[in-house]
């Protein structure tokens, strides 16, 4: 599965971690977490982030 960056701050979203202290569990491809996940370190949405 594919890292994403986000361009902010440069938290990695890495699918076969997730963010599970924000509702994703491990194993959720970067293009299933919802709409209204933000970055958990900035606050920022899905939208800032790219390909790792």
């Amino acid at each position: 599965m594919e890292r994403w960056i986000c361009t902010i701050c440069q938290y990695v979203y890495d699918p076969e971690t997730g963010d599970p202290d924000n509702g994703v569990p491990a194993g959720t491809p970067f293009e299933e977490i919802p709409e209204g996940w933000v970055c958990p370190l900035c606050g920022a949405g899905k939208d800032v982030f790219e390909l790792a």
